[in-house]
């Protein structure tokens, strides 16, 4: 199966967008709530932003690995995001096994970096095998010396 490294990125993305306004929606509840009952803002809210406020820097930063074209470098980012969402989705089937669709959006997350990673080899592989357009034109213009 090969699938794109940009589309999981963009999958991660967006599924930590979903984070952010989960994150951001519950400690606004929260928020509220505690306003009504004379406090302010405390742990529980703070926690609460605090994960959206990280989910949304997240977001950013897969829009950005885009960017990267080195089908190393992508690998290697596609190890970490697999490993990163791998982690958060055991996490949530211990802590909280109910969140079942949380589970379902971070496993899938972690199951299409895992593809995209093992189809970047057989990239990686074909591009040990052609030459690219600066080596080429390096030897022609040795060719062209002797």
């Amino acid at each position: 199966m090969n699938i794109s490294p940009k589309l999981s990125h963009i999958l991660s993305a967006v599924i930590s967008i979903i984070f952010v306004i989960y994150f951001f929606y519950e400690g606004f509840l929260a928020y509220i709530i505690l306003k009504e009952l004379g406090g302010g803002v405390d742990a529980l809210v703070a926690s609460r932003w605090g994960l959206a406020v990280a989910m949304f820097i997240f977001a950013c930063l897969f829009f950005l690995f885009i960017k990267i074209k080195d089908l190393k470098s992508q690998r290697t980012i596609l190890k970490g995001i697999f490993i990163g969402w791998s982690s958060i989705c055991l996490t949530l089937i211990i802590a909280i096994p109910n969140s079942i669709y949380f589970i379902i959006l971070t496993g899938l997350a972690s199951t299409i970096s895992l593809l995209s990673s093992k189809s970047l080899i057989e990239k990686i592989k074909e591009e040990k095998k052609t030459l690219t357009e600066k080596e080429i034109y390096l030897l022609q213009r040795l060719a062209n010396k002797k």
